[in-house]
């Protein structure tokens, strides 16, 4: 992989990470929470939510690498649930914003790409970064639904549950670090697969970074 395709690889994962955070944001401020905005998060500025090392180091050192996947995060927009005109849903809108953002992406460059086959617009690189970008997006969009701390779809999860459930949740954030190496490693092999046919179905299996 030559510098400029790791260069891209980072670039599209940091902006890409940037889009999910901000839209946490707006989605906590649309319930009534400004925290996010008062700290100055509402903005695509990557200097504003940059994580030296989960939004450069750890996704230079998986491409370089060739561990076969990317993940990476920036420093979590600030919201406080307590500002939240309905906590319980509110709180749900907010986790899923993010994913909801990833998604979004996906699908606009998904058809870009299809746009790009029907009208017979053979354009490498244009395949490649709209490839990139839905694949990076779906990416983000699955790994942020699992269902554990500190990604959304536990927030999603323990918000649905009945309030008995909580400590099961505390209990998980006490684990959070052993859970996440346990799922990158084991487990994340077997949900992949998902990705790559999401993939396919959004580009509509068109050549692209796939």
């Amino acid at each position: 992989m030559s510098a400029i395709d790791v260069i891209f690889y980072i670039a599209i994962l940091i902006m890409s990470v940037v889009i999910h955070e901000v839209s946490h944001g707006y989605a906590a401020e649309y319930f009534g929470d400004k925290t996010a905005r008062f700290a100055g998060r509402l903005t695509l500025n990557p200097l504003r939510h940059l994580d030296f090392f989960g939004s450069i180091i750890l996704p230079l050192i998986l491409v370089i690498s060739k561990a076969g996947f990317i993940i990476g995060w920036a420093k979590p927009v600030p919201y406080n649930p307590e500002n939240l005109s309905n906590r319980r849903w509110g709180t749900i809108a907010v986790a899923f914003a993010g994913i909801f953002a990833n998604l979004i992406v996906a699908l606009i460059f998904g058809l870009i790409i299809r746009l790009a086959v029907y009208f017979d617009f053979v354009y490498p690189p244009l395949f490649f970064i709209s490839g990139l970008i839905v694949f990076l997006n779906l990416l983000l969009a699955l790994f942020n639904l699992m269902p554990f701390p500190p990604l959304d779809g536990s927030k999603i999860l323990f918000s649905l549950l009945p309030a008995r459930f909580y400590h099961l949740e505390a209990l998980l954030e006490r684990y959070a670090i052993f859970i996440f190496l346990l799922f990158i490693f084991f487990i994340w092999s077997q949900v992949f697969p998902i990705v790559v046919y999401l993939y396919n179905l959004f580009t509509g299996g068109s050549p692209g970074f796939l």
